[in-house]
């Protein structure tokens, strides 16, 4: 690892696309902000999925837009910065594209990592916990790969429309579910890392596909999901020694601290 560069980033759900041009342009160039801010010192970035609000790679074609965010990532990953995919739902047709071009690697299924004596549980998140069964049949059928052959018949005009659609259904279904604490015994990513802890000794675990940037306690180890950047503007970053919640805002990092009141 360079000297000059220890620190290791954590981020998720950016949903470029969403909900339009133009607000998406506008979150995209201040990730890039943020991105070249915090190149001084990562030596890796973890993207924890639904980066995109919509992503499916036919064989010659991709989504257009976010050249400023694959070219800045291209500069990382070619100064030697480690990039780090985890595919989510709303991306999870994210196949091999992004290592080819950019160097990065792709992960389809939660990482048990260590990192400098530290036990790191990585993941989107979806699909996980108790509950929720209509979504997980739902998400064994469209990782099949049945599905993903179906899908790529479409004509990535119709395609890629018929999936924004959908997405924004999903969207104004939720409303502004996503952005309240419901309690840890209602918290099921929460109640998912409870479970592991049984069976595995970790530290941190780190989710995304929550939307709301939490950090709790958990017996001997601490839970953070890492929010959206559509309203929060939320991160994680690991200096070696501890992790951190972090915000972004008005082009600087100031430290977040999570209120289970609010």
């Amino acid at each position: 690892m360079n000297a000059t560069k220890t620190h290791i980033y954590f981020a998720s759900d950016f949903h470029l696309g969403a909900p339009d041009w133009e607000s998406s342009l506008l979150r995209e160039k201040k990730i890039i902000n943020w991105l070249n801010e915090i190149e001084k010192d990562a030596a890796e970035i973890y993207f924890l999925g639904d980066v995109f609000d919509f992503w499916f790679e036919y064989k010659h074609a991709v989504p257009k837009g976010f050249v400023r965010l694959l070219g800045k990532l291209s500069n990382l990953s070619d100064a030697g910065v480690k990039l780090h995919f985890f595919i989510g739902n709303h991306d999870m047709w994210l196949f091999d594209y992004l290592e080819k071009e950019i160097g990065a690697k792709i992960y389809h299924e939660p990482l048990l990592k260590k990192i400098d004596q530290k036990v790191f549980f990585i993941g989107h998140g979806d699909g996980l916990g108790p509950g929720d069964l209509k979504y997980k049949i739902i998400k064994k059928f469209f990782r099949s790969k049945i599905c993903q052959w179906l899908f790529a018949r479409f004509h990535p005009n119709f395609g890629i429309g018929l999936a924004n659609y959908f997405s924004k259904r999903s969207r104004k279904s939720k409303g502004n579910s996503d952005q309240k604490f419901l309690g840890k015994e209602n918290e099921w990513l929460y109640q998912y890392s409870s479970t592991i802890l049984k069976k595995e000794k970790i530290d941190y675990f780190i989710f995304g596909h929550r939307h709301l940037p939490i950090e709790l306690p958990l017996e001997q180890a601490t839970y953070y999901n890492l929010g959206e950047w559509i309203n929060h503007c939320t991160f994680a970053q690991f200096d070696g020694k501890n992790l951190s919640m972090k915000k972004w805002e008005n082009d600087t990092i100031h430290p977040f601290i999570f209120n289970e009141n609010n």
